[in-house]
């Protein structure tokens, strides 16, 4: 079902990996258009000075500095945030970490640190929310990617991640909204590259920097789709013109898509040597930007 919920100006909302990217614009929009806004990130000192900027502009934001990795925090934080605000309208589970590699070449390591934020702070994060979403008639907003649908080399890891986040969104939605009739949405967000900080924060393989291939959209593009499911509900926004047909080709063309992805290997590198191969994969980033650095 579509549920209808709450004008922003009268919501709480929660966002995950809100220090950066797309979740510091879809903070910053909600809290623009009269929203409360709980940021939840690993980066504390980074979520402070964004609290402060929000708070000297007149909006109305809180900070939880969490893991979304670990299910016991992410419990607590929802818990936190209830404790605070009395409720939780809408949940943003949008927290990601990257890796650039091939697949033979990735540690197994990485790869699962990779899930245990891509793939189980998602769940973490809907299981959270849920018994306070439904209290409330709230949406749970999942942030997947086109390569939910599609895939793409040198982020294979990343691709099966946000493969997994759309299965278990998918199923979710079926058992809340079909199942049991609760009046909670549950929303897929498919957005395009973005152009955020994400090659930065990646956990680099390559022996050059890494980027995202071009065309990029903006983020705030990306907030606005997720803040329009924070009060229409909906099964799933496909974000940018390069996310519908992306989808819509590994669906109906899968050779051709396959042809189409191997071209984007190149083009995910630049010619500079890798400035920060580690990435934020095991620790904050501490960067406080909503765009990333174009090559």
């Amino acid at each position: 079902m579509n549920a209808k919920h709450k004008p922003l100006d009268e919501q709480v909302i929660v966002v995950t990996g809100a220090s950066s990217g797309i979740g510091l614009a879809t903070a910053l929009l909600a809290c623009e258009r009269g929203a409360t806004v709980v940021l939840i990130a690993r980066s504390e000192t980074v979520l402070r000075e964004v609290n402060a900027d929000i708070a000297a502009q007149g909006g109305r934001a809180d900070l939880i500095c969490a893991d979304v990795a670990d299910r016991a925090a992410v419990e607590q934080a929802a818990a936190t945030c209830v404790q605070r605000h009395g409720r939780i309208d809408s949940w943003v589970n949008n927290a990601g970490v990257a890796i650039f590699g091939r697949l033979e070449e990735v540690s197994e390591e990485d790869n699962r640190r990779l899930f245990d934020t891509n793939f189980w702070g998602v769940v973490n994060g809907s299981l959270a929310a849920l018994p306070h979403l439904r209290a409330s008639g709230g949406a749970l907003i999942n942030v997947g990617s086109e390569v939910s649908d599609a895939v793409l080399p040198l982020q294979g890891m990343y691709s099966a991640s946000k493969h997994a986040v759309k299965g278990f969104t998918d199923a979710l939605r079926v058992e809340v909204e079909q199942v049991e009739e609760a009046p909670v949405s549950v929303t897929l967000i498919q957005p395009t590259a973005v152009n955020t900080p994400y090659p930065q924060h990646a956990r680099n393989y390559m022996d050059r920097e890494p980027k995202l291939p071009d065309p990029q959209i903006d983020p705030f593009q990306v907030a606005e789709a997720i803040l329009e499911a924070a009060t229409d509900g909906g099964r799933d926004y496909k974000v940018g013109a390069m996310a519908k047909m992306n989808t819509s080709m590994a669906k109906l063309l899968p050779k051709i898509a396959d042809r189409f992805s191997a071209r984007q290997a190149g083009r995910q590198q630049q010619e500079a040597s890798p400035r920060q191969p580690q990435g934020a994969l095991y620790r904050a980033s501490n960067d406080g930007r909503v765009h990333g650095h174009r090559p």
